[in-house]
């Protein structure tokens, strides 16, 4: 099944790139669908440019290779082959629909029936498809929600929630992207009744989806939206040691200037964030963020030079944002230079302090005076005069 185009874009930008022209030279049946015809069309920037073909894995691979392009079987099981061209990937996947689903996977078959690919995507603006000269086919009407800022499921919310309970926290996430207005009240409910099925989702998907919330340029609305509905508290429940009551929803009343996923984590309050999986580097910051107060919007330069010899400008600016201070002191967090402690192991070395336990201790000891005297005084000066020739 074909159908009508709803829509011709008029040659978009990302055509014009050649690795794409040469996979869709050598695929002249397949469509450009999701995210980057969705993108298109709201004239934002497009990331991934997914591909979809009414022909068979071991049809589309024949056609790569004919065409001098590399073909990997990177999701065969889903019919999913990766075209290679100008050493950048092109996911090329047959149409499919979906035969059974267990609210984590699904088992699918192929189809060359266009309309039946799109009614197992998510949501109506994902459900769009592009042919090479711009004809858009739209089978759920998700151009007019896309200019409406409506985030709608296709077909029933209820339906497409048990088959993948991941859809939940895909919900939010283009809801915080694209939605405006009120939020559409008829996937409430649904999206209640689903809680419980959040359960079996990997801490990696988890996280893969709430990052790309948290990073939003205003993700508040949402936020509070996923705490009323029972979603925040179920991926992200309240630490132990919190006494913080589930009721309770006070984030912060501005977004960050540059949204960043962990900062925006940390707002939430002492929340367990065992199951998510962060990274070492995203653990290490999360827990330095907690680790001492903000500083207070007094705060002198000496005091400022001071924290900023210890702890990273990015944590100091995030820990005064997560204590509601002015804009100011992040401001001068950010613009004064970090000091350096001007003494290093080499430098005793050349003095005639061997390496070990004294050089430790000299070096200690130095540092602690440079600290109490601003991070601006004669380090070497004062080496000097503790060890007199």
């Amino acid at each position: 099944m074909i159908g009508q185009p709803a829509m011709r874009l008029d040659h978009p930008a990302f055509l014009d790139d050649p690795a794409l022209r040469a996979v869709l030279a050598a695929l002249p049946e397949a469509r450009i669908v999701g995210g980057a015809v969705r993108d298109a069309i709201a004239g934002r920037p497009i990331a991934d440019i997914d591909l979809a073909t009414p022909h068979s894995p071991d049809e589309v691979a024949a056609a790569l290779r004919r065409a001098g392009l590399k073909a990997v079987p990177t999701g065969l099981d889903h019919g999913t082959i990766t075209a290679i061209a100008d050493h950048r990937g092109f996911e090329v996947t047959t149409l499919r629909r979906d035969v059974e689903t267990d609210g984590r996977h699904a088992r699918v078959e192929f189809t060359q029936d266009w309309r039946a690919d799109a009614a197992r995507r998510d949501f109506t603006i994902n459900a769009l498809s592009m042919t090479p000269d711009g004809q858009v086919f739209d089978y759920f009407t998700g151009i007019p929600d896309l200019h409406a800022g409506r985030v709608r499921f296709v077909g029933d919310p209820a339906l497409r929630i048990a088959e993948d309970y991941l859809r939940i926290l895909r919900y939010f996430r283009f809801q915080a992207r694209y939605g405006t207005g009120e939020p559409d009240r008829s996937v409430m409910a649904p999206i209640r009744a689903g809680v419980p099925g959040l359960a079996q989702l990997s801490g990696e998907r988890v996280w893969s989806e709430l990052k790309r919330i948290l990073v939003t340029p205003d993700p508040w609305p949402t936020i509070t939206l996923m705490h009323d509905l029972g979603v925040l508290d179920a991926i992200l429940p309240h630490a132990p040691s919190s006494s913080a009551r589930a009721g309770d929803s006070h984030f912060p009343s501005r977004p960050m200037d540059l949204p960043d996923a962990i900062l925006t984590l940390a707002a939430l309050g002492p929340r367990d964030t065992s199951r998510l999986r962060l990274s070492t580097a995203e653990q290490d910051k999360l827990t330095a963020l907690a680790a001492a107060p903000a500083l207070p919007e007094t705060a002198t330069d000496t005091d400022l030079r001071r924290a900023l010899a210890d702890t990273k400008p990015d944590i100091l600016t995030g820990r005064a944002w997560l204590a509601q201070r002015s804009p100011a002191l992040g401001a001068r967090i950010q613009t004064m230079p970090v000091p350096v402690f001007p003494l290093q192991g080499r430098d005793l070395q050349v003095i005639g302090i061997p390496p070990g336990p004294e050089m430790g201790v000299i070096l200690r000891d130095l540092r602690a005076w440079w600290l109490e005297q601003g991070c601006e005084a004669d380090v070497a000066a004062e080496l000097a005069r503790r060890r007199p020739r």
